[in-house]
């Protein structure tokens, strides 16, 4: 995930690190280091005294030695890691000291332009790209520093406050159970088909590995094989499931699994519901419904990171719709952009909590903003 975007915000801090250094204007090279040449001194003028015209002599005089040179004095050459900086270490990340330098919207008009285009083509949505795009002016211009470190290190953190600032500060999902009383009741919605079930799982299978007890609701009674499917899920992690027949009230069902938690000391419910579209009233009034009856603690939409600008539209029309606490994208693996992720957490204002990484049960990750960061610009995860 991130790769394309990656890739393209290298280039992009570069272009940024270019039009800042042109705008402060070059800093002047450092003079060639250059060998003089050995300089023989000049025979000294003979002394006034000298000077009367002696008679000449039949006897050839001894000839005398001339003056010894002097060494030549050589300028030691410089180290031989100076010698083999890269070019782009001179062009991007030199010091500009001493000046302060006032940027206008104009010099860095060209790689603001870049950076925009670059995160529309990363499905990165244009309200949060124009949000970048105003954090990243409001941060470099008409401010007047006096830059005592690198060009690139001034962009570098530009960027990461910008996409910082989009993203949130996340969700840390164990955390809020353990500052919470319990049971604590989650539910799950979102569209048809987007892993939402299997997510459930993983969640499930993600929380008994840190220590906390799971109860799983079957609330989806309507699809064909859904109950089977959770139950699967829930036998091969040991997690009890409160289930009612197919084509029974959700409500009902997850009713019941909070009273069994409840009653059985559990920590936290997890509550499968069927997925539906936002423009299914008959449905989206049946959520209601669920949400009156079980008083979810937390509702998490579940979508895919692959979908792009329509995950990010979805996610708004539900959270205006029924409401939403926190996000999961799933098939992250398979979106080598990453735009939506950056852009659902901005839009529906919900921190993403946990990013679906594959087909395991453990191929969940939850989602730390700063740390995505950082993978963004180069680092690590």
């Amino acid at each position: 995930m991130f790769d394309s975007l990656k890739a393209k915000l290298k280039g992009i801090r570069n272009k940024f690190g270019s039009s800042i250094e042109e705008a402060a204007g070059s800093v002047p090279p450092e003079p060639a280091v250059e060998q003089q040449a050995a300089a023989v001194p000049a025979i000294p003028a003979p002394a006034e005294s000298e000077s009367v015209q002696k008679p000449l002599s039949t006897e050839k005089p001894a000839p005398s030695p001339l003056p010894a040179a002097k060494e030549a004095k050589i300028a030691p050459a410089p180290p031989r890691e100076e010698r083999d900086k890269p070019s782009f270490f001179n062009k991007f990340k030199v010091l500009v000291t001493e000046r302060e330098l006032l940027l206008k919207e104009k010099d860095i008009a060209e790689p603001l332009f870049e950076l925009e285009m670059v995160l529309l083509e990363n499905d990165v949505a244009l309200p949060v790209t124009d949000e970048i795009i105003s954090r990243m002016k409001e941060e470099l211009v008409g401010k007047h520093r006096k830059i005592g470190s690198s060009v690139d290190d001034l962009v570098l953190a530009t960027l990461r406050s910008a996409l910082c600032g989009v993203l949130g500060e996340g969700l840390d999902l164990c955390d809020y159970i353990r500052q919470h009383d319990r049971p604590v009741k989650i539910l799950f919605t979102g569209v048809n088909g987007t892993g939402k079930t299997t997510t459930v799982a993983k969640v499930g299978h993600y929380l008994t590995k840190n220590g906390f007890s799971v109860v799983i609701g079957a609330g989806d009674t309507y699809r064909a094989g859904a109950i089977e499917q959770i139950r699967t899920h829930a036998d091969r992690l040991g997690i009890k499931v409160i289930q009612h027949q197919q084509g029974a009230d959700p409500s009902a069902v997850l009713f019941d699994a909070v009273q069994y938690a409840k009653a059985h000391d559990i920590d936290v419910v997890l509550a499968d519901t069927a997925g539906r579209f936002h423009n299914r009233a008959n449905l989206m009034n049946q959520l209601e419904k669920i949400r009156r009856v079980m008083k979810p603690d937390l509702v998490i939409y579940v979508d895919e990171a692959v979908a792009g600008n329509d995950a990010v539209i979805r996610a708004d029309e539900f959270n205006k719709t029924v409401g939403t606490d926190a996000v999961v994208l799933t098939k992250a693996d398979m979106d080598p952009k990453g735009g939506a992720a950056i852009s659902v957490a901005h839009t529906v204002g919900k921190p993403i909590v946990f990013l679906g990484t594959g087909q395991g049960y453990d191929d969940i990750m939850p989602f730390a903003p700063r740390e995505v960061v950082e993978v963004l610009l180069g680092g690590e995860a």
